[in-house]
């Protein structure tokens, strides 16, 4: 497939086809996944293919704590989890959000369901000592999680990046063995979606990029 109908045609496929992603394919899509670019070329990310009944309803109950937060401040108007402003919502209110059902037992039961990992002792955490939340580990990370997805989009599968499962990492890290100076990333549900998009709904460039300062005069 061309590079730009590739980019332009990867959505977040939830909903699949019951056979998985075979052996071959999936080694094919994390063999070209594996040129993503990482701080000093030092690749620290890990890959744990998830196919087990117990362990996939582990990481289905890992989830649920996040999950539900996420739900209830949507359902409140706020914006989920971000770190500047606070939720406004109790303990309580949280702990009684429904869920909707049957969304993470999807999730947990995609055909391929992959556990991406990022050995910390490999990333440079260039903003670990300001003072607010880091995000630079993920530089050398979720480039490597975004090609398999655009990988398996050229193959004619599909999946979403998830992060639900990082809420609960020492659980994971108790179930699947882990050392502590690697930290969860990243959940790849994937397969053959039961619909293919091919037109996406995105911001024009006009709206997130401008010429020498910030919201100045938009680029293009």
């Amino acid at each position: 497939m061309d590079l730009y109908e590739v980019m332009r045609t990867t959505f977040a496929a939830r909903s699949f086809e019951p056979d998985p992603i075979p052996d071959d394919v999936l080694f094919r899509i994390l063999d070209h996944a594996r040129y993503a670019g990482s701080g000093g070329n030092r690749q620290g990310w890990r890959v744990i293919s998830v196919r087990d009944p117990l362990a996939r309803n582990h990481i289905c109950a890992s989830m649920a704590p996040a999950f539900r937060r996420y739900v209830a401040q949507s359902a409140a108007g706020e914006q989920p989890w971000n770190t500047i402003e606070p939720t406004k919502l109790s303990e309580t209110e949280i702990a009684e959000t429904v869920l909707p059902p049957g969304f993470l037992e999807s999730i947990a039961n995609a055909p391929t369901l992959l556990l991406v990992l990022c050995d910390l002792r490999l990333v440079a955490s260039i903003d670990s000592e300001l003072d607010r939340v880091g995000i630079i580990s993920g530089a050398s990370i979720y480039p490597f999680a975004w090609n398999i997805l655009l990988a398996a989009r050229s193959e004619g599968y599909g999946g979403t990046l998830t992060t639900f499962v990082t809420h609960e990492e020492a659980a994971l890290r108790d179930y699947f063995g882990f050392p502590d100076s690697v930290a969860a990333c990243a959940l790849l549900p994937m397969g053959k979606p039961t619909r293919q998009l091919t037109k996406l709904s995105r911001n024009p460039v006009s709206e997130f990029a401008w010429l020498d300062r910030w919201q100045g005069e938009p680029l293009g």
